[in-house]
Order: C-alpha cells, then structure tokens, then sequence
C-alpha cells in the first residue's frame, strides 16, 4: 500500500477525555448548522478520507484549488471542500479568530472549528473552471442553494453523522488499510459507482481483478441527483451481485460517505486521491467517470491524470474504453479486444433502460444480471422516479 495523500493519515476525531471537553466547550460556542453535503465532508475529513486536509478550506487553499488545483503549499487537490453560510447570511456574525460549533441537521454536535477565513468567493468562476459547467450544471444548484460567504478553518471532531443504514460497511481508512494487509492485499483496485454495477461495470473490475490482489467495490453514498439510484436498493444490487458472481476472498464491498460533486475530470482525481487514503494502489476510471450532461469528454477523466506532476499522486489508474456486448464473441468486450462491427455491439444507454424498467421489462442480460434486474424491478414497480 501506499502512503496517504500528503504523507499521513488524518484523525481529527477525538475519543475520551479529549472529546469530552471538546463537546463541554461546544455547548457554551456560537453553532452552526451543516447541511447534507457538509456532514459528508466533515465525516471525510475527520476520518482521513480527505487527507492532507485537517478542515474546511481557508480562503487561500479554496482560491489555489479553484485556479491550478492546488492547496496553497503545493499539494495537489482538485476541488473545493467549503462550509457555506446560509441564504441571507452575510457572513457577518461568523469572526476570524473565533470558534464555531458545527452541529448536524438532527442538532447532535459534531465537533467545533477555529475560524481561519470568512469571505466571499466570486461562485460563477468556481463553476467555470472547477466544473466547465454553465447554470444548467448540476453543482450550479447547490452553488446556488448556500449562501454567499464561505467560512474555513481546521476541525475537531466529537461525533461522526449516524446513519440507520449499511454502518457495518462504514470503513474508516484506518480500517481498510487494516484488512487489506490482514487479507495479504498489496495492490488493491478500487471501483468508485454511484449506480447499480452492469455487465459493463462487471467487465471492468474483473479485468482489474487479474491485474491487483484485490478489488475494493466502494459505492458513493452520499448526496446524489433525485434520477440517481436510491442508496438502499444499489447496495442490495451490489451485494447480490458480489454474493454470486465475485471471489468474496478477493472482494470488499465499503460505504464511500461523500456527496457527489458531478465534477467530472476534476472529481477522477478527487476520487484517487481519497482512494490513495483508503489504501488502494489502483483505482479505475472509464469512460464519462463523474460526468453530468455532455460538460465533458468522454475521456476527460482520464486524460488529466496525464497532466499531473509524477510526484502528485502515488495511486495508479486502470483506464477502460467504453465496453459492449459483442454479438461476435458472446461477451462483453472493448474495442481493444474485439474486431465486432458496430452492427454487433450493444450499447445500452441508462435513458433506454430507465425506459425499460419503467414499463416492467426486464433489461437483457446482454446489459445486467437477473439478480440485478430484479432487485431494479421491483424498486421501480414502488417508486415513481429511480435513476440507473
């Protein structure tokens, strides 16, 4: 395994006598109340997912990201992690120098941070250079729906968000690094989704499968677009799939806690870098990883890792072409391994089988797995709107 991201692994969580007062100097400090995405990014930071970051960014790290992907020492990082002020919130109350309670939307504590930087960041540029994206862009509607001051500075941690769902798939990096060396894994592949995995899917993490000791399948389960698949019926796609079709001695199956940014080129690199944290050596990027709409390339994301300096990164990407069934081999195939004309690939795209799904046809297996299919089904057959 590799080092973290920036040498060490964070923990800004405190545990006994420290947590303690921690949450006693809490109680009497003006709160602050994070909405979703920031507990997310709270959970990330403190844990060490987000390492080298020890907090929120300050106004100087957020302005070298948004600029040249860079903290301000140096470190390569892709985008912004920022605590927003809420609408009509001019920012005022919140001093530099002070403390703040941060609190979670139940009113639980969550931790307190020293306040490094209060200002106003010019949002229009964040979305343009960090997301090449337009009002039509799905971050601009978070942009969109926190206030105009973002506040920065570095964390302590009392409490974690609690969740009613998957916590004994809720690993630290502290952790996986821990079972990976238990389970003799020195390079491991990690495959970062936030959909139910298909046959294409399939095909690309059994190919890293050959290639590394293991394969971390790592789902995204923080916030998603309302189309995206609810997190309760992918994990039980996932675990049918690994449960039949997998080496369960060469396969984990972990929550990834962070909200989806749709950030594209920017977010591949992201994913690594939190990757690298987790432990992984490998992580696999194909084709439109983090996209949204037609804002990127096809292989954007995997064409900026060409672009960072040797030493910025120490985990490797697996690199895919777009994968198909092809009609020639009876498998699924790239155009790298197979000599099928178009008229022999199937290419299934997620609006056609939305379409499917929705009219209680089952997708063919040239595109999923009965398993799979099923569990897809009967979720559409009780909700209006799923995503795939």
């Amino acid at each position: 395994m590799f080092a973290p991201h920036g040498g060490s692994l964070v923990n800004r969580l405190l545990q006994g006598a420290q947590r303690d007062a921690l949450l006693k100097k809490a109680a009497g400090l003006p709160a602050f109340t994070l909405n979703s995405r920031e507990a997310s990014d709270l959970e990330m930071i403190a844990v060490g997912a987000m390492s080298p970051l020890m907090g929120f960014m300050n106004q100087a790290d957020y302005e070298g990201v948004v600029s040249n992907m860079r903290l301000a020492n140096g470190t390569l990082w892709p985008l912004p992690v920022m605590l927003a002020t809420k609408p009509g919130d001019d920012g005022s109350k919140w001093k530099v120098g002070s403390e703040i309670a941060l609190k979670h939307e139940d009113g639980t504590i969550l931790g307190v941070m020293k306040l490094e930087s209060n200002w106003k960041p010019n949002k229009q540029k964040e979305l343009t250079e960090c997301f090449k994206g337009d009002e039509k862009h799905p971050a601009w509607d978070y942009l969109n729906s926190v206030g105009d001051c973002y506040l920065g500075g570095p964390i302590e941690v009392a409490n974690l968000p609690q969740y009613d769902k998957f916590n004994e798939r809720r690993l630290t990096p502290a952790q996986t690094r821990a079972a990976f060396a238990e389970k003799g894994w020195k390079t491991i592949s990690a495959f970062q989704t936030r959909n139910p995995i298909h046959r294409a899917h399939e095909y690309l993490t059994k190919v890293a499968l050959e290639q590394t000791d293991g394969l971390l399948l790592h789902p995204l389960m923080g916030d998603t677009k309302s189309d995206d698949v609810p997190s309760d019926v992918r994990m039980e796609c996932y675990v049918a799939l690994l449960s039949k079709y997998y080496p369960l001695d060469r396969t984990m199956l972990a929550v990834y806690p962070q909200a989806m940014r749709y950030g594209g080129p920017r977010e591949a690199v992201l994913h690594a870098i939190c990757r690298q944290n987790y432990g992984c050596t490998h992580i696999i990027i194909g084709r439109d990883h983090a996209g949204a709409g037609s804002y990127y390339g096809t292989f954007d994301a995997q064409q900026i890792f060409d672009g960072l300096k040797p030493n910025d990164l120490n985990i490797q990407t697996m690199r895919f072409e777009h994968s198909f069934w092809c009609k020639l081999s009876g498998s699924m195939a790239t155009t790298k391994s197979s000599p099928a004309t178009p008229e022999q690939r199937i290419f299934l795209s997620g609006t056609k089988v939305r379409e499917m799904l929705a009219s209680g046809i089952r997708p063919p297996d040239e595109f999923t797995r009965p398993e799979v299919a099923d569990i897809l089904i009967a979720a559409y057959a009780g909700q209006s709107k799923v995503g795939v």
